[in-house]
């Protein structure tokens, strides 16, 4: 893109028209990161919580230095609750290992399930082992949203040593805890894992009876061993 584009989007940032303002920040999306972050960075105090949400996201996607700090300070200070799982989630996006620390004191203090919700995702999404503890304490939160972000997050992390914990929820009232579950086994290759699989197989929902087959098939494909 050329410096006489992102002038042009640059002065539609300050545009006093919302719409101008986020057609603007959807048009970074093709824009390298390093020449979008200082445009993202101008909305995200916007009066407007929507375009604030977008800038937040968008930092998540377009990774460069000032990112990481960026996004922790809001997922620590922000006084919105949704700009705070925006944060969290977008931490996640990054796959900046550094973020572990500031995502598991989200999910641990924030008061809001929301923002615990995202922070478990994220923690799912940097793939590190680390985040087993926080994972299965959410496995006995009283939300059912959290069943759902840390049994899909078991699986991303591959924490083979949390299956039994996870096992138990094959039997849940909610359709969509059984399809994460259905789901994260086909990331863990255990015995058990396959004959839960069998058994979600037969699920009466459509959604967990397909994910049940299309994970046995990929750790039947996979080539990796199958523990006890």
């Amino acid at each position: 893109m050329t410096q006489q584009s992102l002038k042009q989007i640059a002065v539609q940032l300050e545009s006093e028209d919302t719409k101008d303002r986020m057609l603007a920040l959807a048009s970074l999306r093709n824009v390298p990161a390093e020449d979008a972050v200082p445009l993202i960075k101008k909305v995200l105090d916007d009066e407007s919580l929507q375009i604030r949400s977008m800038a937040v996201f968008a930092l998540g996607l377009k990774p460069t230095e000032d990112c990481y700090p960026i996004l922790v300070k809001l997922l620590e200070t922000d006084p919105d609750y949704g700009i705070r799982a925006d944060a969290a989630g977008a931490l996640g996006y990054l796959e900046d290992l550094r973020a572990f620390e500031p995502l598991v004191r989200a999910f641990y203090e924030d008061t809001d399930w929301l923002v615990r919700f995202s922070a478990a995702v994220a923690l799912g999404n940097l793939k590190d082992q680390r985040a087993h503890d926080v994972l299965v304490q959410a496995l006995d939160s009283e939300e059912v949203v959290l069943h759902q972000a840390a049994i899909a997050a078991i699986g991303e992390i591959r924490d083979v040593t949390a299956i039994d914990h996870i096992l138990r929820f094959a039997q849940s009232s909610d359709w969509l805890v059984r399809q994460r579950l259905a789901e994260a086994l086909g990331h863990l290759p255990t015995t058990k894992s396959v004959s839960a699989l069998k058994y979600l197989e037969k699920d009466s929902h459509p959604h967990v009876s397909a994910a049940a087959t299309i994970s046995l098939q990929r750790l039947a494909e996979s080539g990796e061993a199958i523990e006890g």
